[in-house]
C-alpha cells in the first residue's frame, strides 16, 4: 500500500493524483494541512534523502523564510513546524520513499 505525503490545493499533487488514479493505482492520502508529520517519519525519510532533497525550495513557504535552514536539525524542526516546505507530493510504501514531486516518466518507471 502506498502512501501519499501532501497537501490537498497542490498543482503538483493535483497531477500526481490523476497520473496514479489513471493508472489504477491506489494509495492512502496523508494531508499534511490536517494530519501534520511527525518527528519520527521526518527521521526515517532522512535516512533515505538528504534534508536538500526534501525541502521544496523552490515554494512559497521557503521564499518567505526570514531565516532558512543551514542544517538537518534545523531543517526537521522546519518540515515539523510548516509541512508545506516539504517536497511534495512523496510517496511511501513500506517505510520506502517511492517518489518525491511528480515527473510522469519517473512514475511510469517507478509504478510500472
Amino acid at each position: 500500500m502506498y502512501t501519499l505525503y501532501a497537501i490537498p490545493n497542490c498543482d503538483t499533487v493535483k497531477k500526481a493524483r490523476v497520473w496514479l488514479a489513471d493508472q489504477g493505482i491506489t494509495y492512502q492520502f496523508h494531508d499534511y494541512k490536517k494530519q501534520g508529520i511527525s518527528r519520527e517519519i521526518i527521521e526515517h525519510w532522512l535516512t533515505q534523502k538528504s534534508w536538500e532533497e526534501l525541502v521544496n525550495k523552490t515554494g512559497t513557504t521557503w521564499k518567505k523564510l526570514e531565516e532558512k535552514p543551514t542544517d538537518e536539525a534545523a531543517a526537521m524542526t522546519l518540515m515539523m513546524e510548516k509541512p508545506s516546505v516539504i517536497r511534495r507530493p512523496l510517496i511511501e510504501s513500506d517505510g520506502k520513499i517511492m517518489a518525491l514531486g511528480f515527473k510522469p516518466d519517473d512514475y511510469q518507471e517507478t509504478f510500472k
